[in-house]
């Protein structure tokens, strides 16, 4: 049997009732879920095989619904995933109060599972991103790339492309001043120099500002964008000082320009305006955007909160903030997140870490497509440094914070239901 005719074997079978039993399956995903994580793999499973399926947001902490039939059945069995069967009569009673316009609730249709890409170097281990922990934790299918891919115009064969914990501006993270002897960091170096002269550019920097112009096209014509940590800021330093060299000869073989943050552009940039980069190049950040510093208060205090939006009216923001509490247990990073006053007025705030007055969690449109900032590096590793051991999620397996980039995943595969009128 071919591959062809296997699927349609199998979307049959996924579609076909159980003959005298109900006709839905609930997934919960409020705090009676028991797998959280998994409960998304599920659904992009689904989703794979041209199963239409079902978002109530908002409801019972933003829950799934799926057609009943044994294989799927079986599926959230095998992935210890909570679901119900559930009645038609119950299910028009759950629609019915999602309906009612008092109510902040929604149904938005799941359609058609996008192609995942992460942008990573080759050699980096799992646990370096915690997209990629939690892709593969889910069992949610995604295709490494690297910079050949986007120089030679790849990107537009996905539709969800995510960062990994890359420095755009060519200069290795900053970690020159406390890694620079290490063998992990000079491979870098040098494999970065040859992918760069391979590609046609005469430096690294040069190569991540073209990598950078390509994203940006690439959600300029529909793409989603999803990046955390130091992908966040380093990618819009980069896009901003297109123009101007600011790396330092340890990191490009020649000084910077002088007075090149008088020559940045705020006007090429996604999120963030006004900022002032940081100069020495042995200081272990990029800008003033992030406020890791501001970091002062024990881990047992340190939280972030989620707004709330009108799931009727705001469905992006309300789909993209799904969870089952609105408050989040703050985790550092390299950015761990940002100063508000260097956020463009028409940036989205989506969570805001109400102690520090700083964002954790932005989104916002460009030309036909979105992008989305989400800053920390590892939402259950409170403070994740260079050698340390993975997050193990199979203890984690209703995170919050690891919600949040599922959230994201799901996002390009909806599109909302139409209520009779």
């Amino acid at each position: 049997m071919t591959k062809f005719l296997s699927k349609i074997f199998l979307f049959f079978l996924l579609l076909s009732p159980i003959k005298g039993e109900a006709s839905t399956l609930l997934v919960p995903m409020d705090e009676t879920q028991k797998n959280h994580l998994k409960a998304y793999g599920v659904a992009f499973w689904v989703l794979e095989n041209d199963v239409v399926m079902e978002w109530l947001l908002n409801y019972r902490g933003g829950s799934f619904l799926f057609p009943h039939s044994k294989l799927i059945e079986e599926e959230l069995v095998i992935k210890g995933v909570s679901y119900a069967v559930l009645p038609d009569q119950k299910i028009k009673q759950i629609k019915s109060k999602i309906a009612d316009p008092e109510v902040n609730m929604e149904i938005v249709q799941l359609e058609t599972a996008p192609k995942i890409a992460v942008y990573t170097p080759q050699g980096k281990q799992p646990w370096d991103d915690a997209v990629t922990m939690v892709l593969t934790y889910a069992e949610i299918p995604y295709e490494e790339i690297y910079d050949s891919t986007v120089v030679t115009g790849g990107l537009p064969e996905f539709d969800w492309l995510h960062l990994h914990h890359e420095d755009f501006t060519g200069q290795y993270g900053k970690f020159y001043k406390n890694y620079h002897t290490q063998s992990w960091y000079q491979k870098q170096v040098k494999d970065n120099e040859k992918m760069a002269a391979k590609l046609g550019f005469e430096k690294v920097s040069e190569l991540k500002r073209d990598v950078a112009l390509r994203i940006r096209e690439f959600v300029s014509g529909g793409g989603f964008l999803f990046t955390m940590c130091s992908g966040t800021d380093s990618y819009d330093i980069a896009l901003s000082a297109q123009n101007t060299d600011i790396c330092e000869h340890m990191y490009d073989h020649d000084p910077s320009e002088p007075n090149y943050q008088s020559k940045i552009d705020y006007t090429q940039t996604l999120a963030f305006k006004d900022y002032t980069i940081v100069r020495d190049p042995m200081e272990y950040e990029y800008s003033d955007i992030d406020g890791t510093k501001d970091h002062r208060v024990p881990e047992s205090q340190d939280k972030f909160f989620l707004f709330e939006f009108s799931a009727k009216w705001d469905i992006v923001p309300t789909m993209l903030c799904q969870n089952h509490t609105m408050e989040i247990d703050g985790f550092m990073g390299q950015t761990t997140d940002f100063r508000t006053e260097f956020i463009k007025p028409d940036v989205l705030i989506m969570g805001e870490n109400k102690a520090m007055r700083t964002a954790r969690y932005l989104h916002g449109e460009f030309g036909e497509g979105t992008w989305t900032f989400y800053g920390g590096h590892d939402p259950e590793d409170y403070k994740h440094f260079v050698g340390d051991p993975p997050t193990d999620l199979n203890l984690h397996p209703n995170s919050p914070g690891y919600r949040l980039i599922l959230n994201n995943i799901l996002f390009p595969a909806a599109k909302k239901k139409k209520r009779k009128t």
